[in-house]
């Protein structure tokens, strides 16, 4: 009793030296400072209110025909009237690219929801930070949050969760100075899509020290070196918070022995931080296996949260969802970083296997700007899955 209590001393005590850290200012909300008040603004952008303004939400007019003011819902409103969800959600047009949010800072982004339609690694989500041309988040809709092959599953974590039917949604804080603009362009030649969105966001003093968020989109099908790379060329003082990976496997056995491997700071050659499998870093141990079947999890901070089986576990051609959201432990580095995991099967006679998997993944770190470009994201037919 008296280990468990001096145990909870500490853990109250980091509570303080967080709040004396960063003071409270409605940006750091969590079950710790919940009952802490704050001058900070709640503001939440939607169909219902595309600007965000105080006491503009659910103006929609009947008639209303703007491009994205549609009042989409005029047929079913007609008996209520304005102010009875006229205007619930968008359409994207193929090829076509729509600002879905604007808002001016200091600030951030706490939460976001979304059910996009159709394909989802056809939906492109870009993210800019004040006054900046190239995005610090662009990656299809379906991988950000966790979905990489198209096919829903449960998700329940900290950092993101996608419930039934195909809600998607995203706890990462996401602070600006100035502005933020969020775009969502519809790769797809051929289908439009729906989208139904809100995004609700803090009007509030920023910390200095506070980091901004990128998203970097990453696949390579087959991955011909058998060492994927999940992000390379970071350059500036920043910390990793977590990776999310779409894992198909083109090989029979099990797939996960290789080791992820930390970059960071002129290392070159040889890492930093080198793990010792892949289920390991995510959290896991020995295969994900459980009486012969491989075993979904979700926790907060790590999981296997899909498993598609095509007919059975140590077949050909399965695929497989995983993420690790580094939010109690995130990877500091102060000039530069790069981030592999090895793509390393068995075979024959105890040996590892070279794999040719097709991997894509989602890295999600904060850094000082500016950033460095992204690659260029590629055509329609090298994102599609198939």
């Amino acid at each position: 009793m008296k280990k468990v209590s001096l145990i909870l001393a500490g853990f109250l005590c980091s509570l303080v030296a967080f709040g004396q850290q960063y003071p409270y200012n409605g940006l750091n909300s969590h079950m710790g400072n919940l009952y802490r008040l704050s001058d900070a603004k709640t503001r939440s952008i939607s169909p219902e209110n595309f600007t965000g303004e105080k006491g503009k939400g659910g103006m929609a007019d009947m008639k209303d025909k703007d491009k994205r003011n549609t009042a989409n819902a005029a047929q079913a409103a007609r008996d209520l009237g304005q102010g009875w969800k006229v205007n619930p959600y968008i359409r994207i047009e193929p090829k076509e690219t729509i600002t879905i949010a604007e808002m001016e800072g200091p600030g951030a982004i706490q939460h976001i929801w979304m059910t996009p339609t159709g394909n989802w690694r056809f939906t492109i989500m870009r993210i800019y930070w004040d006054d900046e041309k190239e995005p610090s988040v662009e990656c299809p809709v379906g991988d950000f949050f966790g979905m990489g092959w198209g096919v829903y599953a449960p998700l329940s974590s900290l950092a993101v969760c996608v419930n039934p039917g195909s809600a998607f949604n995203c706890y990462w804080t996401m602070p600006f100075r100035k502005k933020c603009k969020i775009t969502m362009e519809n790769i797809n030649e051929q289908d439009p899509m729906t989208l139904y969105y809100q995004i609700d966001y803090t009007l509030t003093d920023v910390p200095e020290d506070a980091g901004y968020f990128h998203a970097q989109w990453r696949r390579t099908n087959p991955n011909a070196t058998s060492d994927y790379t999940i992000i390379d060329q970071i350059k500036g003082k920043g910390h990793f918070v977590g990776v999310y990976m779409a894992w198909g496997v083109n090989n029979n056995g099990w797939w996960g022995e290789g080791e992820i491997k930390f970059f960071m700071d002129g290392d070159t050659k040889f890492p930093t931080i080198c793990g010792t499998g892949t289920e390991d870093y995510f959290c896991g141990s020995y295969n994900f296996d459980r009486e012969g079947q491989y075993k979904e999890f979700c926790t907060p901070y790590a999981g296997l949260h899909q498993v598609i089986r095509p007919d059975g576990t140590y077949r050909s051609q399965q695929r497989f969802g995983l993420y690790r959201w580094h939010i109690t432990d995130p990877i500091r580095f102060e000039k530069d970083l790069r981030v592999t995991i090895q793509d390393l099967g068995w075979r024959h006679g105890g040996r590892y296997l070279p794999q040719k998997s097709d991997i894509a993944s989602v890295t999600y770190w904060y850094q000082t700007e500016p950033h460095n470009k992204f690659p260029k994201l590629p055509s329609w037919e090298a994102l599609e899955v198939n």
